[in-house]
């Protein structure tokens, strides 16, 4: 799986990961080639709740609006540090 450029959504004007089509939900290890993180720090980022998931059983799952969600948390965070 590769990552693809984030594009503009028209319903809510969230940011989504992927390509139409793509899958909803990530596990962990999709989600840490998407975001290009360690798995400890994509637990982190969980942890301390800058990133959301949800679980299924025992499987955690990180959600595609998370994930641009978060994005856009760092590039917030990016520009307000200029």
């Amino acid at each position: 799986m590769s990552a693809t450029v984030p594009a503009p959504r028209t319903d809510t004007g969230k940011r989504y990961v992927g390509r139409v089509g793509q899958k909803e939900l990530y596990r962990v290890t999709e989600a840490m080639r998407l975001l290009s993180l360690s798995r400890s720090v994509v637990y982190n980022q969980i942890r301390t709740g800058r990133l959301r998931s949800v679980k299924e059983g025992s499987t955690r799952l990180i959600p595609a609006d998370a994930i641009a969600d978060y994005i856009a948390l760092l590039e917030a965070e990016a520009e307000a540090s200029r």
